[in-house]
């Protein structure tokens, strides 16, 4: 996947994902990463994922694709491999298959090392999460997510936008032993930055969504306060006004939204 489109991706994620709030911010070292992993059990084999998906694609496709795994398995540099990881990663994106691209994003991230490589799986995986109506998936998807978010955080725990996409992670499928563990995160969030239009468009968005319309305006009127220009946190009010029955202001607000 080039880096533009990772970075697009990355970008992407907050506009994938139904928000709320959640806990816990220290950052998890790696033992306790490879801890977690291992107690982990996926719901998916990636090797018969793939199998299952080189089926569904074309004759032009499957040679393409054949190419670049033979490629891959020749390849001895990390350097070379990385390259090739990235073009799988992005030959299954393109084919709408973001649980197969977030397993070669990570690998990338494994040799990489790197905070982005790590985001960049995590949120990869997210978009699976969000997007995929198989139980088993989701459920695969939500645990690499989970992981690679906690990679990036590890790497670097002054970075907000991991814990944001770690907590919006938590909240598409809140842990059935702490279903708040997204919710207290974003509060811990808006604690700490209190000025992150990220963080203040996120409790806005979930505040909408649970009908709390009066705190949704507050929250982003505050963004709107650091940030007047920020689109999503336009549009975000015209729906709250919208809701609220605020017909001029949600006129208002809509009309700038359409303006971008």
């Amino acid at each position: 996947m080039k880096k533009a489109h990772y970075l697009a991706i990355a970008a992407s994620l907050l506009l994938f994902l139904i928000l709320y709030f959640g806990c816990e911010t220290k950052a998890p070292g790696h033992a306790q990463i490879e801890k977690s992993r291992a107690i982990r059990t996926e719901a998916v084999d990636v090797g018969t994922l793939i199998r299952q998906a080189h089926t569904e694609l074309p004759p032009d496709q499957q040679a393409t694709l054949l190419a670049l795994e033979e490629e891959l398995q020749q390849a001895v540099a990390d350097s070379v491999r990385i390259a090739l990881q990235k073009r799988l990663s992005s030959f299954w994106y393109r084919n709408q298959k973001p649980a197969i691209a977030g397993h070669y994003a990570q690998q990338v991230a494994e040799l990489e090392g790197s905070e982005e490589a790590w985001s960049i799986a995590g949120t990869t995986f997210a978009i699976c999460v969000q997007q995929s109506t198989q139980a088993e998936l989701k459920t695969f998807c939500n645990q690499r997510a989970i992981q690679a978010f906690e990679y990036a955080i590890s790497l670097n725990p002054d970075n907000p936008a991991h814990r944001l996409n770690l907590a919006l992670t938590y909240t598409e499928m809140p842990p059935a032993d702490n279903p708040m563990k997204g919710v207290l995160l974003l509060r811990e969030l808006q604690e700490t930055y209190p000025d992150n239009t990220q963080v203040l468009n996120a409790l806005g968005r979930l505040a909408i969504q649970t009908g709390q319309y009066a705190r949704a305006v507050e929250r982003l009127e505050q963004a709107l306060a650091v940030e007047p220009d920020n689109r999503n946190t336009i549009c975000l009010l015209a729906q709250a006004h919208q809701a609220l029955g605020n017909t001029a202001e949600a006129t208002r607000f809509s009309e700038r939204c359409k303006a971008f």
